[in-house]
């Protein structure tokens, strides 16, 4: 089930979102330490962010501009300021959507599973010539991964590699999975290749200024770790 995370320092208020959402399935964590924001988010990996914009220590704007550096996540803005300018700002700086205080628990859901649901599920775009991590974009129909103003061309197994690890953000793909996703005939693959494949592309990650962004572990797989985006770009 989808996972999300809830930024709400009105603890009262967060356990009834919390309770409420639960209900339907979700795994909602509730964040209390208001230090360690970002640092629970890359930890928990949510599927969406529910956010207040008056938090504690960082308000909701700052947090929405640095969530969406790292991460292509949904957010929802959810806050009492019901001024036009605060819900075009937060729109502005990434936010998927915007639900003013107060509001039901049944207007909450109904826009929760829609933001989902065209995210995720039937109403996602499958075809899109580009897809993005972060500043880094890859374009599917060029067959190249632009950061900044640097640009790399990768060949067709490079980019489904990318492809993949775009669409499983922060997340461990097996070398078996990453296997299949490009040579999913039934041809004998060395597995020495997906090795000299993922070197390619890391040479190609730090010829764009991207350090040590895909990370192994041993019996588990390949991970394309979000942080590395963090103070990289403005």
């Amino acid at each position: 089930m989808y996972r999300l995370l809830l930024i709400e320092d009105d603890q009262e208020l967060g356990s009834l979102i919390k309770e409420s959402l639960e209900r339907y399935g979700y795994v909602v964590f509730q964040q209390t330490d208001f230090k360690a924001i970002m640092e629970d988010f890359h930890q928990f990996k949510p599927d969406l962010v529910l956010l207040d914009i008056n938090l504690p220590y960082y308000d909701g704007y700052f947090l929405c501009r640095s969530i969406r550096k790292a991460s292509n996540v949904p957010i929802i803005m959810v806050s009492a300021r019901s001024d036009e300018m605060d819900q075009i700002m937060a729109i502005e700086l990434g936010a998927d959507d915007y639900l003013t205080k107060p509001f039901t628990f049944e207007i909450l859901h109904s826009k929760v599973k829609a933001t989902l649901r065209r995210v995720y599920g039937e109403y996602a775009q499958q075809d899109r010539d580009e897809l993005q991590m972060g500043d880094l974009i890859l374009n599917l129909s060029t067959l190249t991964m632009s950061y900044g103003q640097s640009r790399v061309e990768l060949s067709k197994n490079e980019l489904k590699l990318m492809k993949k690890f775009i669409e499983n953000e922060g997340k461990y793909l097996s070398r078996e999975i990453l296997i299949e996703e490009v040579w999913d005939d039934l041809t004998f693959v060395d597995d020495n290749t997906l090795t000299v494949n993922i070197t390619r592309i890391r040479q190609k990650l730090l010829t764009l200024g991207i350090h040590d962004a895909i990370k192994s572990k041993r019996g588990v797989g390949y991970i394309f770790d979000t942080k590395v985006f963090e103070g990289q770009q403005g």
